[in-house]
């Protein structure tokens, strides 16, 4: 059900915008929308109490308050009800990614989440953030320790020679030397220290420069521990000729890439964690399954209560689950925010986990 409001007023007249949401609001969760007057969103938002939320942008302070800046860019505000806080929440994540409102781009709060991501770049490199770009074809995570991952990216990087400059940093391999003019230093110090194989310079092969990104994407994803057994071996290496100090800074940098290792396989399990059909109860009654998949929300119908829905619902599930994902994969760039956001409202409500089954529940029994 939508309720909009009737005729688009002017930004200036805010008591007659103010008295129809006062008439036609009601306390119940919806997603908004603040509107320009030429019908653009400027703004998205939530609420688990539509009337008390959009009142309180009439009382906000302008210029100083955030609330008063949008309604004075404003001409209108309509609105879609929804049946509890949680949809109020995806709604208004779902709106933002179609919308791309300015204020809520300009105005998003940091992100305590950071990832790992690899560079799509002919010299591809492995580096960490908090946003995605589009730039970045690979995405790991979500991690909760920027400081590190850093460090353990630092000496992921270092042992396998890969570069960490920035991403316009022109490259030229070794094997294109009848395009390119060769360069004989390269750009930074990390190269003469043996850390970098310099693709800036001409000093290593595209082939030879893919191997070690290969290796370092095998390494995110489980599947090979090389770049350990490396540090463990100039380790030991340095213990036998006596050189304490480096077995040291060995040891420091395999502790590293230990806890790295660690957090992407927590990751990994956090996100397959989410993965169930959780019962949402709606405010009046109008209860709702929500098919939920990695961190991801599959599909969504009215809960079901009859045998007929119960068989046509667990149809929905096994179709999902015929689907085939692979686990050590990257994330979906599409589904990191909608990832996030069910990450934070199962770890903020944790009884919601009570009334989540698994999938396995919906797709072999007729009524779980």
């Amino acid at each position: 059900m939508t309720q909009l409001a009737s005729l688009a007023l002017a930004s200036a007249d805010l008591g007659a915008l103010r008295e129809r949401v006062r008439l036609l609001a009601e306390n119940r969760p919806a997603v908004y929308r603040m509107l320009d007057p030429a019908g653009r969103v400027l703004y998205v938002g939530k609420a688990r109490r539509l009337r008390a939320r959009l009142m309180t942008y009439f009382r906000a302070s302008f210029p100083d308050d955030k609330a008063a800046r949008i309604l004075h860019a404003a001409g209108d505000i309509t609105w879609d009800y929804v049946h509890s806080e949680f949809a109020a929440c995806l709604g208004e994540l779902r709106q933002i990614r179609e919308f791309r409102p300015p204020f809520n781009v300009a105005m998003n709060r940091t992100r305590r989440a950071v990832f790992v991501k690899i560079l799509d770049s002919p010299a591809p490199k492995v580096y960490q953030g908090a946003t995605i770009g589009p730039q970045d074809g690979r995405v790991y995570g979500p991690f909760r320790s920027r400081t590190r991952v850093t460090e353990g990216l630092r000496v992921l990087n270092d042992l396998l020679g890969l570069r960490d400059c920035e991403a316009r940093m022109p490259i030229v391999f070794a094997d294109q030397g009848d395009l390119f003019t060769a360069t004989t230093q390269a750009a930074c110090h990390r190269h003469e220290l043996g850390q970098c194989t310099g693709p800036c310079a001409g000093l290593v092969s595209e082939i030879d420069y893919r191997r070690r990104i290969e290796t370092a994407v095998a390494f995110l994803e489980g599947r090979t521990v090389q770049p350990i057994d490396r540090a463990v071996a100039m380790m030991q290496a340095a213990a036998t000729a006596q050189d304490y100090e480096r077995a040291a800074r060995m040891r420091e940098r395999y502790e590293h890439l230990e806890w790295l290792l660690a957090a992407t396989v927590r990751s990994r399990a956090a996100v397959e964690l989410l993965t169930f059909v959780f019962r949402d109860p709606g405010v009046f009654g109008d209860d709702r399954a929500y098919l939920v998949r990695r961190g991801t929300v599959r599909a969504c119908f009215p809960f079901p209560t009859t045998p007929i829905e119960r068989i046509a619902f667990g149809a929905v599930v096994r179709d999902e689950l015929a689907r085939e994902e692979p686990v050590t994969g990257p994330l979906p760039l599409e589904a990191i925010d909608e990832l996030l956001l069910l990450m934070s409202w199962f770890r903020s409500h944790p009884d919601a986990l009570k009334r989540t089954t698994p999938l396995e529940d919906w797709g072999t029994t007729v009524s779980p």
